[in-house]
């Protein structure tokens, strides 16, 4: 597949990217190789393989989300530009 510089503009607009003229060349002759490896890739037969979000088998890494109480805040509140009692104090700004 041959790309054009009307290709790379395209594809540089829809990314809302400004580039120069040398970097336009760069970027046509790496995405012209980009998609010549996915030429060749195109070729295997993939109808068998499930699909994947990533390549290393992972179930679920998270910790549980379970609310503690924590006794200590004040030393929150002394990261706040503003509180009132326990609460973080904020402006307003819904009118």
């Amino acid at each position: 597949m041959s790309l054009s510089e009307k290709d790379v503009n395209h594809v540089a607009r829809l990314a809302r990217l400004a580039l120069t003229d040398a970097e336009r060349s760069k970027y046509l002759g790496q995405l012209g190789r980009i998609l010549e490896h996915i030429q060749v890739l195109s070729k295997y037969d993939t109808a068998q393989v499930a699909p994947t979000t990533h390549v290393i088998p992972l179930s679920n890494v998270w910790r549980e989300d379970v609310a503690r109480p924590f006794a200590d805040t004040a030393s929150i509140l002394a990261n706040a530009p503003d509180h009132e009692e326990i609460y973080f104090k904020v402006k307003k700004v819904i009118e």
